[in-house]
């Protein structure tokens, strides 16, 4: 596997309060900083309740995006495909690779609100199987395949061949995937990559092991391939300079958040609501089973080589976007994120380490270039009266290159003295 990718997921989960056209704003402005610390993606999902999560069309924001950024991938994380004609959906990501240049990704799921499904009188038992047939007839669309019929129970194509297909090759296709096996198993059947969001939740976290076999049977089963490059885990983290800033920045919003949206709007069975942000931290930011990092860039380092051991290597780490913070400090934890965490993970020090360690161990060897240019000097008789007189005048600064004019001096002193 190659070096590991790494990108950002906007749900959004955006507490209520602020005028949501600044929050639309302060988002995009987000892409456009990751995209110019060389974050490789962006995803940003779709729903249409809870008042938190504000974001209806994926396709229109990142069509919005692709014109302030230049180089990283936008992905639809997800599109909820119960809700939409397979057709519609089709056009639409081909307009948005279009549109993006060629940096779209398509990101697919069975509805993750059930007061979204509710509301467009969907029977939640046929969620995920409509996820798969809709699935299906897009990969038909967007390959490009002769004219065909479908007839289904809540759609109907006619003649169907799309008139234009993406500006990639190869568009890029994941599903969402949480605690429960289907994700998974739609990735083996349709070859797509796979967006893990339940990793952001302790029981989320303990299935990560077995999860990824899920894939790998279901591809057997019909004759497919999958690869765990295209694996992208979604994980939370607030980053400072110290943990003790971290967690004053984060802690009020991290407890804001679990208290306001996950206790009291979607009112998750036996989640409880927390008393202090201290409290809060302890609970879902600290320990073997946490499901944040509120810390250090070394302590995120640290979390993310456990989940490459816990998951047996995957491709993307997908950071989780939140206001647990401000957004100048959530500002300096993506630019914390990018400058310390990612060429850690990757490797891209080690060069400069080895070298310096090479310098250090080899210190004697380099030291004959100095011998060189004192013995230059020495054959000048003014030269070498300089010198012995800069070697005993106070110095503000002595270059690293230089070599030590003192010592030289009490060397060449050495024979007079005796």
């Amino acid at each position: 596997m190659g070096k590991m990718k790494f990108g950002a997921f906007l749900a959004p989960h955006h507490p209520i309060g602020e005028h949501p056209m600044l929050q639309l704003q302060r988002d995009l402005d987000l892409v456009e900083q990751l995209d110019r610390l060389g974050v490789d993606e962006f995803w940003c999902g779709e729903h249409h309740s809870t008042g938190w999560e504000v974001i209806a069309s994926p396709e229109m924001f990142l069509a919005a995006a692709a014109q302030r950024s230049h180089r990283i991938m936008l992905g639809t994380g997800v599109i909820s495909l119960p809700y939409h004609h397979p057709f519609n959906v089709a056009q639409r990501i081909v307009q948005l690779d279009h549109m993006t240049g060629g940096r779209a990704i398509f990101g697919s799921g069975p509805g993750a609100l059930p007061s979204d499904a509710f509301t467009l009188g969907i029977d939640p038992m046929t969620q995920r199987d409509r996820q798969d047939e809709a699935l299906g007839i897009i990969r038909r669309l967007l390959a490009g395949d002769d004219r065909f019929d479908y007839e289904s129970d809540w759609f109907t194509l006619r003649d169907a061949k799309l008139q234009l297909l993406p500006l990639q090759e190869n568009l890029p296709f994941a599903v969402a995937s949480s605690i429960s096996p289907s994700g998974m198993t739609l990735a083996g059947k349709h070859r797509t990559g796979v967006l893990s969001i339940g990793s952001m939740s302790t029981a989320g976290l303990q299935a990560l092991p077995t999860q990824w076999g899920f894939a790998e049977d279901s591809a057997s089963q019909h004759g497919n391939q999958v690869d765990r490059a295209d694996w992208r885990i979604v994980m939370s983290w607030h980053l400072a300079e110290t943990r003790e800033k971290a967690e004053q920045q984060a802690g009020p919003g991290l407890m804001h958040w679990h208290n306001e949206y996950t206790v009291a709007t979607l009112q998750r069975p036996g989640a409880l609501a927390y008393d202090t942000p201290a409290l809060a931290i302890q609970e879902m930011a600290t320990g073997e089973q946490s499901a944040a990092v509120i810390g250090t860039p070394d302590d995120l380092i640290i979390a993310i080589n456990k989940m490459i051991a816990l998951t047996g290597g995957f491709g993307t780490v997908i950071g989780f976007v939140h206001d647990w913070a401000n957004p100048k400090d959530t500002a300096n934890s993506w630019d914390l994120f990018a400058r310390y965490v990612v060429p850690e993970i990757n490797g891209l020090l080690d060069g400069f380490r080895e070298s310096e360690a090479y310098v250090k161990e080899n210190r004697a060897v380099f030291e004959r270039a100095g011998a060189a240019v004192v013995a230059k000097i020495m054959e000048n008789e003014k030269a070498a009266a300089a010198m012995q007189e800069q070697a005993n005048a106070p110095a503000a600064m002595r270059s690293p290159n230089a070599p030590d004019l003192s010592e030289v001096v009490k060397q060449q002193e050495k024979p007079k003295q005796a």
